[in-house]
């Protein structure tokens, strides 16, 4: 009945076949609001919301934990992306 909700959702996308567009998009939500983000296009995490915008001072700050974020563009977007787009190529 009453209670909070809190999740993460991570996403890549892209639209070219070399993977050169692809996007790196990690939310942070809280009661179905973005309270903050970070986009690998933008390189930081940005803040929604006043605690949001709070983190996102504090977690931009960590230059060890903004580095890992900036290379899951690499680690988990283009290396799940090219085990999918070959496993689909594949089978056409």
């Amino acid at each position: 009945a009453n209670g909070y909700y809190h999740y993460r959702w991570n996403k890549c996308i892209y639209g070219s076949r070399d993977f050169s567009d692809m996007v790196y998009i990690d939310s942070y939500s809280f009661n179905k609001d973005v309270d903050i983000q970070f986009n690998s296009t933008v390189g930081e995490f940005v803040g929604y919301t006043a605690h949001g915008v709070y983190n996102a001072d504090l977690w931009n700050k960590d230059t060890t934990g903004l580095q890992q974020e900036r290379a899951e563009v690499e680690r988990y977007c283009k290396y799940n992306a090219e085990i999918r787009q070959s496993a689909i190529a594949d089978k056409t």
